[in-house]
Formats: C-alpha cells, structure tokens, sequence
C-alpha cells in the first residue's frame, strides 16, 4: 500500500511538473496499491482547479469516480495521532493534512508515502518506516 501526499497526486496529475514522468511510472506499476486520505481531497481539488484548469479538475473527479484511487476516509483516531505529531513535531509546523497523510500511513502499515514534501515528511520519525517515494524508490 502507498499513501498519497498532496503535491505527490498534484505532480502525478501534471504533466508539465518535473517529477511527473517518475511519479506517473510509480503509478502505473501498481495503481491498486495507491491509497489517497480523504483530507487532501480538497486541496488537490483546489489545487487542480487553481493551478491546471476547469479541464484537469474534471478530469481528475472523475478518476476519483471510477475509482482510479482508493480512497481512504480515515478515522478519529488518526485526528487523534496527528496531533500529537503536530505536538511533537511542533517546530515543523506541519499541519493537519501532512499529519493526518503520516497517522493514516501508520495506521494503514503503508510500504510507502508517496510525496514531494520532504522537509516534513523526512524529518519525522514514521511507524513501520515507510519507504519515501520517490526518494527511496
């Protein structure tokens, strides 16, 4: 299982994005195994429509829609371990999506958490170490 980030979906999605060629190879070598948290929903939602257009929004909602992502919706409990990361990591600033992006991997025991956000995601310490892709792909 691979747990989605945010800028990771967004650079999947864009084609003019430096890391979209790797990304897009990621996903197509086991699109099954991709999981996106329902929290960052919104913002590639936002981001989509924001940053590549009306055409790439829909698009990427209808992906959504015929389930070329597994969604997970999450639980309290991963309100709950994102907080205390956003506790214990208080210095990072890190936030409520990455944290929850962190507490769903744990709670998934997710091989990997596919993300371009390496100041936080490299800086915490992850249950069950998920692999960094694409840095430790």
């Amino acid at each position: 299982m691979i747990v989605a980030d945010t800028g990771a979906v967004i650079a999947l999605i864009d084609s003019g994005d430096r890391h979209h060629e790797r990304l897009r190879a990621l996903y197509l070598s086991d699109p099954d195994a991709w999981v996106l948290p329902g929290v960052i929903l919104p913002e590639v939602d936002y981001l989509v429509a924001t940053q590549l257009g009306p055409q790439a929004q829909s698009v990427f909602l209808a992906d959504l829609a015929h389930g070329a992502f597994g969604v997970e919706w999450g639980r309290q409990t991963d309100i709950e371990a994102a907080a205390l990361i956003c506790e214990r990591y208080a210095d990072l600033h890190i936030g409520l999506v990455d944290a929850v992006v962190i507490a769903t991997a744990e709670r998934l025991r997710a091989e990997a958490i596919v993300t371009l956000d390496l100041q936080h995601f490299g800086a915490v310490t992850i249950a069950g170490h998920p692999r960094l892709l694409p840095r430790d792909g």
